[in-house]
């Protein structure tokens, strides 16, 4: 069984088939449950006050990639090993304050998008549809946008690690 064209050239063959293998194919759209997660993360409130941010672009990777786990993708991967990535933002429900500083620290939005199950590492995005990961070594930039980063997480990619700018 081939891939089809149009999803090869979206992404790579082995990404391709990973986000396959979980349960997503072009054209999925379920935006009744990622409003639905909109809602439960506007209302919830942290026991410090914190509150979630939510936005199109967190929505859009919701509705599209929302409630699936993806096995890592088969291969070695390309500058680390390949992880399987679930896209869920309730699995970042109490990282309000979190998510909130990274946000600051990024001047910008942030909201939560998932988990790499393997590691524990948080993923979130950002107004502009940019993905990072937050895990116990800090924080990193996964890619510029849904699409690149589930490449580089899935396939092996390189993520680069946040650091302060220096003068």
């Amino acid at each position: 069984m081939s891939t089809p064209a149009a999803a090869s050239a979206r992404f790579p063959a082995h990404v391709d088939a990973a986000l396959r293998a979980g349960g997503w194919q072009p054209g999925r759209w379920d935006i009744k449950q990622a409003e639905e997660w909109a809602d439960l993360l506007r209302g919830h409130v942290s026991p410090g006050g914190h509150r979630h941010r939510v936005f199109p672009a967190a929505v859009e990777a919701w509705a599209e990639f929302g409630g699936l786990a993806f096995p890592a993708a088969a291969g070695p991967g390309r500058h680390a090993a390949p992880s399987a990535v679930t896209v869920d933002p309730m699995l970042g429900l109490h990282m309000a304050r979190t998510f909130g500083d990274l946000g600051r620290a990024l001047e910008t939005e942030v909201s939560p998008l998932g988990e790499e199950p393997g590691s524990g590492a948080l993923l979130a995005i950002d107004a502009e549809g940019r993905v990072y990961t937050v895990d116990h070594a800090g924080d990193w930039y996964a890619g510029p946008d849904v699409d690149l980063a589930l490449t580089a997480l899935l396939g092996g990619g390189r993520t680069v690690r946040l650091t302060l700018a220096t003068d």
